[in-house]
């Protein structure tokens, strides 16, 4: 019995000699591969040290103290910890290590003199909190003497090395000084951050559930100070791989569409300025955001910019930088931007916006209701069509050239920016009266562009305008009692080139209470070098075009009721006898008419019918009686009006 009582003793002190001995061999392991890792960043000319070091086998619990790194390539950066602390670590294999969680406590990273700016930033994490790690054991070395994009790509490198299913911080301060550049300084605090499933460089979800801000912002005569606060920040399906797509030099074949984020959204958000100002923006939404390596290239961007920034780049490094800029917003698909109920604050009030979106090239600004000096505007939609970021660039680079004005091919490039713009629902004050101008339409759309110049275009005009008295032009409306005109226009023209053929149709104008006309006019052998910019090319391929068929009507509304009236009130005669005269001062040109044209008689019988009775409605019909060059029609409409009538055969009707 005394031999196996001591044969127990001897295998107990064996055990806890083997324990103790295992404790320090981890310890002491551990504690190896951390001066190995900071040994390296001391080979690369950095800085770097750390406090105590401890291990506990038992929980599999590592702790590193007082950590402070200075990359030897950036002796501007500063980063320190106070602590960290591992629970659950083991090694996966050779090169990767998992952690039940990671505490980091105290991390701060401080930058000074950063870039051309020389900006001064500090960002600090009081704790973080990482759950189910997984990454590799050494770091890889930082590029040596690197530029900014390739830093950008090793650190996304490591990023995708790394799998955790929850990141957690309480708050993260962001601190920046641009030394009294137009940046200003400031400072932006989140609180209530969260990253969700981080595997492979993808996350499934990244919130915050506040961040705040102040910047000053320095301006020559009034600096203004900027107070910024937004909610409910939530970024879902976050791919940082293809951002790294998009910096990989090897990247520029890749004509693929790689999404970046799923969708972004936040809100509500206020900023508030010291001057006064106030935006109140309810709910700001991102979706589909994605990258074409081939084009959206940073690198390129940043090679354009000026080593010294106080020297103001010529015209053409403008030119240049505006071109890589629309190649790089090509490479950018958004599928969808929305800016919810928005209110600002404005000397008359407050304005206010119900929706701003942009969706498959359109931008659309909806519901504004906004003060102005004269009273509240309103406006229930305001679209531009296919509008294109690229195109609108390639278009302000071809405006860069000082002290000469832009050509007229230059200016006529706004087309290719858009193809069209709409307004609806607008309430608007009419000067300073208290009378209001409705639109209920104002479309225009234009396409089908041979050079700068659109060959396809409508435009559509529904609104109720008030008349003027201090308008001369308008006289005759505000003494007939007419206080408002209703226009309804609709204008369409379009040119085949299969049958070089150009066709205006519809053209049609409704003046309600007044009169309703309508057109048809059809041109023949309209070549495609008539669409220039240059007047003297264009009157010279104008030379080919041929008239076709014309065709008017005109419905009369309560017109000729006004030009009768207006002629009696200058004559001084009744409404009768104005009516009268009329009609004679007519039929006094038919038999001068139909000495040049046989057909025009029934053409001034039917206008003077027409005036006769009230609420018709007069056809003309014109068809060329051979080839009428329209070149040779213009001219003579201007000198000879009945000789032009002469080209055609004319029918005329009035019918009620």
């Amino acid at each position: 019995m005394k031999r196996i009582l001591i044969g127990l003793i001897a295998a107990a002190i064996l055990a806890a000699g083997g324990w103790f001995g295992f404790n320090l061999y981890a310890k002491h392991r551990a504690t190896a591969e951390i001066e190995a890792a900071f040994d390296r960043i001391r080979a690369g000319g950095g800085k770097a040290s750390h406090g105590k070091v401890a291990f506990d086998v038992a929980s599999r619990t590592l702790t590193i103290e007082d950590i402070a790194v200075a990359p030897g390539d950036q002796p501007q950066a500063q980063i320190k910890i106070a602590g960290i602390k591992g629970t659950g670590v083991r090694l996966i294999d050779e090169t990767r290590f998992s952690a039940d969680s990671i505490d980091i406590t105290g991390f701060e990273v401080a930058l000074d003199q950063v870039g051309p700016a020389k900006l001064k930033a500090s960002y600090k994490v009081p704790q973080l909190t990482m759950r189910d790690y997984a990454g590799p054991v050494h770091a890889e070395n930082a590029p040596a003497g690197g530029s900014l994009i390739d830093m950008y790509r090793f650190v996304l490198d490591q990023y995708a090395r790394v799998t955790a299913s929850s990141l957690t911080a309480s708050t993260l301060t962001i601190t920046f000084d641009a030394g009294g550049s137009a940046a200003g300084s400031g400072e932006i605090s989140y609180s209530g951050l969260a990253v969700q499933n981080l595997k492979h460089g993808k996350v499934d979800a990244i919130k915050a559930d506040r961040a705040v801000f102040t910047i000053d912002v320095p301006q020559p005569r009034r600096p203004d100070k900027l107070t910024g606060d937004l909610s409910n920040m939530i970024v879902n399906d976050f791919d940082a791989t293809a951002i790294a797509a998009a910096l990989d030099p090897q990247g520029t074949n890749d004509d693929s569409y790689h999404r970046v984020y799923r969708q972004i959204s936040a809100g509500p958000y206020v900023l508030k300025s010291a001057q006064g100002m106030r935006l109140d923006i309810d709910a700001i939404t991102f979706d589909d955001i994605a990258v074409q390596p081939s084009k959206f290239r940073p690198a390129e961007i940043l090679a354009l910019m000026p080593a010294d920034r106080s020297v103001p780049p010529t015209p053409a490094q403008s030119r240049e930088m505006m071109e890589k800029l629309a190649g790089f917003y090509e490479g950018l698909r958004l599928g969808k931007i929305e800016l919810g109920k928005t209110a600002m604050g404005t000397p008359q009030g407050t304005a206010r916006i119900k929706t701003i979106r942009y969706q498959q090239g359109e931008l659309a600004v909806e519901g504004v209701d906004a003060p102005s000096p004269q009273g509240q505007f309103k406006m229930e939609r305001f679209a531009l069509k296919s509008f294109s970021a690229a195109n609108l660039m390639r278009w302000a680079a071809g405006l860069t050239n000082p002290g000469r004005a832009p050509s007229p091919d230059q200016m006529l490039g706004l087309f290719r920016v858009l193809e069209g713009a709409e307004i609806k629902g607008v309430v608007s004050p009419y000067k300073n009266t208290r009378q209001l101008v409705t639109i209920d339409t104002i479309r225009l759309n234009w396409g089908q562009l041979v050079g700068p110049i659109p060959s396809k275009a409508n435009l559509v005009v529904k609104m109720v305008v008030p008349t003027d008295p201090g308008t001369p032009t308008q006289m005759p409306l505000t003494m007939a009692g007419i206080d408002k005109l209703a226009i309804d226009l609709d204008l369409g023209a379009a040119w085949m080139e299969s049958s070089s053929s150009f066709a205006l149709a519809p053209a049609t104008i409704d003046l309600g209470n007044l009169a309703k006309a309508q057109a048809r006019v059809a041109l023949a052998n309209v070549p495609r070098d008539v669409f220039t910019s240059d007047p003297a090319k264009a009157m010279s391929e104008a030379g080919q075009i041929d008239t076709g068929t014309i065709e008017f009507s005109l419905r009369d509304n309560g017109a000729v009721d006004l030009v009768v009236g207006q002629f009696a009130r200058m004559q001084n005669v009744g409404r009768d006898a104005a009516r009268k005269a009329i009609i004679d001062s007519i039929k006094a040109q038919r038999e001068r008419v139909v000495a040049a044209s046989p057909d025009a008689g029934a053409a001034v019988d039917a206008i003077a019918s027409f005036v006769e009775t009230p609420g018709q409605t007069l056809a003309l019909k014109l068809t060329p009686l051979g080839k009428v060059p329209m070149v040779q029609l213009m001219g003579l409409l201007n000198t000879a009006p009945i000789v032009a009538l002469a080209q055609f055969r004319i029918e005329a009707s009035t019918g009620l």
